[in-house]
């Protein structure tokens, strides 16, 4: 592909983005959920948050910790490969999706997999691994409450956190109702209890299952899962194998840092103190254990980060763990919602990494949907400066001359005249409007917006006129109206 040119594909993704946006943001029975369910998190964060006596002061240790970590990723990882292996478990190196699932492939051969139990896990969203066990035959089963209905719903998750918050609690019942063939119930307990009952025989009978991480151990080479509803603890323990799938970018240092990554994940995210099952998982069962699985496999996947590890200035975004307070308090994401970004992260940090992990071509455009108005930043807990990191996007893109050739030429015309305020000054007014109403209602400004009215003169032709009079009578000057 010639980098200096905007694909086909990447230019229709863009404008799908657009009219999907458009069209989201005047849904009214969406916005309608989604501001209840959003308001529901953020009253109980905002409760939660009482509960540090210095929460600013746990930030700054969490964002020095995992910086720390970032700079240093490869020293960390060996040392949780060497710790982790010294148990009996097997570390795989993924360097892409391909990677991953042509080596978890072989796993399922190896075990015979007919049935995969699945806890929450967006690094197997990131990698697809749902459609490639069901093109080779094999049942996977989500074991999240949230993630099961939206699989049952032909969906992908609509928000990192909480999948299924698009949706109402009639919403559900009609799923339950469509693919479980269920009475219709609107009592939330039934419907769990249908759950429940369902995936209770698939832990028992499934070969292998699959988790997430949230952190990565270096010191003691383990993997620690927060959760609450205790589904990836019976997927992890019930089959013979567990296959933890984690990004490389999730290691701290030491295992005491959980007291300060546990609570602030589970804070920032549901406004609890902490979660409610929390789980170190160190390797396979050992000699002398009587549960766990006979062999546990940690996939750690790359798949474009160290991309964004290799860009001094954006490589902060690696710091991120998944809460999801960004896409709860942005105006954007709360107008337009998560499918709208067609990527596996959406909202504002997904609309940093998704360009490097996906493609800065095909991407881009996420890097703009966004107001600036820095209210992610201000309650990411490992303050990442998410609307810098956006700005950084965009500079890169014309760096590296992926913006359309429109724009650029209208950039250069306008740096042209920028440059020479004479030849600004030869348009009128009355043109200079024309010209703002044809280029802005091109992009939908004029739709929904006033039109843009330049003054009457220019700042140059007022104080000329005020200095040509600067003699003149006191009345006569103040005619001419201040100056700023």
């Amino acid at each position: 592909m010639n980098p200096t040119t905007t694909t086909t594909p990447a230019a229709n993704k863009a404008a799908q983005f657009l009219a999907d946006s458009d069209a989201k943001a005047f849904d009214l029975e969406h916005r309608r959920k989604i501001q209840f369910n959003i308001g529901k998190y953020n009253a109980a964060v905002s409760t939660g948050l009482g509960f540090y006596e210095d929460h600013e002061l746990a930030r700054e240790r969490a964002s020095y910790l995992k910086t720390k970590v970032i700079n240093h990723l490869d020293e960390y990882l060996l040392e949780f490969e060497r710790n982790f292996t010294a148990r009996g478990g097997k570390v795989i190196w993924a360097q892409n999706a391909d990677e991953a699932l042509h080596e978890i492939g072989k796993i399922m051969a190896r075990r015979k997999a007919k049935t995969v139990v699945k806890a929450k896990s967006m690094t197997t969203e990131e990698i697809h691994l749902n459609h490639f066990l069901e093109q080779n035959g094999i049942e996977s089963v989500e074991t999240d409450l949230g993630e099961f209905i939206v699989q049952l719903n032909g969906e992908r998750p609509y928000h990192i956190v909480t999948p299924a918050m698009h949706l109402s609690k009639t919403d559900i019942a009609n799923i339950f109702v469509k693919h479980l063939g269920i009475e219709y119930t609107d009592d939330a307990q039934k419907l769990v209890l249908t759950a429940r009952h369902l995936l209770r025989s698939k832990y028992t009978t499934a070969e292998v299952g699959i988790t997430g991480g949230n952190f990565l151990i270096a010191d003691t080479g383990a993997i620690a899962v927060t959760e609450n509803e205790g589904n990836a603890r019976l997927s992890a323990t019930f089959p013979r194998t567990h296959i933890a799938i984690v990004g490389i970018e999730k290691v701290i240092p030491k295992l005491e840092d959980l007291a300060l990554f546990w609570p602030l994940l589970s804070t920032s995210g549901t406004g609890q103190q902490v979660t409610v099952y929390n789980t170190i998982y160190t390797g396979p069962r050992q000699p002398l254990e009587k549960d766990g699985p006979d062999e546990m496999i940690v996939v750690l996947l790359d798949n474009g980060r160290t991309n964004l590890l290799a860009q001094p200035a954006q490589r902060e975004a690696l710091n991120c763990i998944r809460c999801g307070a960004c896409l709860n308090i942005c105006p954007v994401y709360k107008n337009i919602g998560g499918h709208t970004y067609e990527t596996t992260y959406s909202g504002p940090i997904g609309s940093v990494i998704s360009p490097h992990l996906a493609g800065m071509a095909d991407n881009k455009h996420l890097s703009y949907a966004s107001s600036l108005c820095g209210a992610c930043t201000s309650v990411c807990p490992v303050k990442i400066p998410i609307h810098n990191l956006l700005l950084q996007n965009r500079q890169q893109a014309v760096r590296e001359q992926l913006t359309d050739k429109e724009e650029r030429t209208a950039i250069r015309l306008w740096l042209v005249a920028m440059k020479n305020r004479r030849l600004l000054d030869l348009l009128p007014a009355r043109a200079k409007n024309w010209v703002l109403l044809r280029l802005l209602s091109q992009v939908g400004w004029s739709k929904r917006r006033d039109a843009l009215q330049v003054a009457p003169k220019s700042f140059k032709q007022l104080w000329k006129a005020r200095k040509s009079l600067s003699f003149a009578t006191p009345a006569l000057t103040a005619n001419l109206g201040p100056v700023s």
